[in-house]
């Protein structure tokens, strides 16, 4: 009964059977079919997305849509709704996408962004504009989205953590030139300009109008990258020459000449954590302790930390209406002004003072001011040190979740205002899960 199938039941034996013989059903992919299902039945009542767009429905949102010129009544063709534009890069950067054009894709196959495109048309160039214009509006929209949290008290502010991630810039190291080669690329960038207007008067029949506008464009922001980079080079000089100054001769013998990149000349090279140096953008950003909602965040392009506790500080006063009680700075943050400025603020400051050595005892020395002491004589007890040790599980937290969670290894956009913005759209979007997450 269960004998071979390539034996006849006369016991003689059959040969295989072809490709082209087998009767098989095989895919018909030009038949039409009509499916009756919307979108609103393809996402489950409790998909991420949905929660997304219910916050966002929240929020005023008005700030985005003052720029639009088409309005009721009006000549023109109506904007696409920014509320989804936003919604999209919001969950975009949920799902560690960074891509317009992938975002442009997934708008169109998966059911998600579908779901938030609603038949709203966007297209890459779209969401790579509306990504990068709207740095006020994002700012605000943090701002709000912290006063709402703080109005439902899941944001008391009674400590809050800061702490820096070093982001690779869209740059190589090679793209960094001294004054000399600067001034060529300059030259070079404008013959290039010139040229291609001379074209435009005896055009290449072999050349589209659209290829040779781009080729213009390219032109012209490359013209303008190095025009920039010369402008940021006495800048860096300064730094050079500061370095110089406070480092020793051997150190001093291996500063180098001040270099700006001709790819992206806000980015600076930095050492990373994994110890090799490359091009990059330093984002600080604070956190509240008991909740991991981020109260600021701004990005710069030095390599150090020294010296942005009190700024950021200031923003965070300056966003919540008030000052923190207790402030969790990590050891590269450490500076004495900064100390004496908080402190006098009547805000605790909490970070790991210069190492002594064993059984030495805190001494006000003369003159010494008296915000320092405290804290040095507070950082001396345990009860310092354990809530010194929040600062680990909170802002450290964060800092894995924008490597991890949102796949923050490398900015894919070029210059300050632009990476700023990225920043901005990655606290809200903390946010706003912190927001779905928090009981109440």
């Amino acid at each position: 009964m269960f004998s071979d199938p390539a034996v006849r039941l006369e016991g003689k034996p059959v040969e295989p059977t072809k490709p082209q013989e087998a009767r098989v059903v095989r895919p018909v992919r030009n038949q039409i079919r009509f499916l009756m299902q919307d979108l609103d039945a393809t996402l489950p009542e409790d998909h991420q997305a949905r929660a997304i767009w219910e916050f966002l429905d929240r929020l005023d949102l008005s700030v985005f849509y003052a720029s639009i010129q088409a309005v009721e009544g009006g000549l023109g063709r109506p904007a696409s709704d920014p509320q989804v534009l936003l919604a999209i890069w919001v969950y975009g950067t949920v799902e560690g996408v960074g891509s317009s054009r992938k975002l442009d894709r997934l708008c169109r196959e998966h059911d998600a962004f579908r779901w938030l495109c609603g038949e709203v048309p966007v297209d890459y160039h779209l969401l790579s504009d509306f990504r990068v214009e709207h740095q006020e509006a994002l700012n605000e929209l943090l701002t709000q989205i912290v006063a709402t949290l703080m109005s439902e008290n899941l944001v008391t502010l009674k400590e809050v953590a800061q702490d820096s991630v070093r982001v690779r810039a869209s740059a190589g190291r090679g793209s960094f030139r001294r004054k000399v080669r600067l001034e060529e690329c300059l030259e070079a960038a404008q013959a290039r300009v010139e040229g291609l207007a001379q074209e435009r008067e005896h055009p290449d029949p072999g050349v589209t109008h659209r290829e040779r506008a781009a080729r213009e464009r390219v032109a012209q922001v490359r013209g303008a990258r190095v025009e920039e980079a010369l402008r940021q080079l006495p800048e860096v000089q300064a730094v050079k020459e500061r370095q110089k100054r406070h480092a020793g001769k051997k150190r001093a013998a291996e500063v180098t000449e001040a270099r700006v990149s001709t790819t992206d000349p806000d980015a600076r090279v930095m050492k990373m954590p994994g110890g090799d140096f490359r091009p990059a953008y330093n984002v600080q950003f604070a956190t509240d302790v008991d909740s991991q909602v981020m109260v600021g965040v701004e990005v710069i392009n030095r390599g150090t930390d020294q010296g942005e506790g009190l700024v950021m500080e200031e923003q965070v006063a300056q966003r919540t209406g008030q000052h923190p009680g207790a402030y969790l700075l990590d050891g590269g943050f450490v500076d004495l002004k900064d100390i004496e400025a908080l402190e006098g603020r009547g805000v605790r400051v909490y970070a790991p003072p210069k190492k002594r050595e064993k059984g030495q005892k805190v001494t006000r020395k003369p003159g010494a001011k008296p915000g320092v002491t405290a804290w040095r004589e507070r950082m001396e007890t345990e009860e310092g040190q354990a809530i010194y040790r929040h600062r680990a599980s909170t802002a450290e937290c964060v800092n894995a979740q924008f490597r991890v969670k949102y796949g923050v290894q490398r900015f894919t956009m070029r210059g300050g205002t632009n990476v700023t913005c990225i920043a901005l759209f990655l606290a809200v979007t903390h946010n706003l899960l912190r927001w779905a997450a928090l009981p109440g």
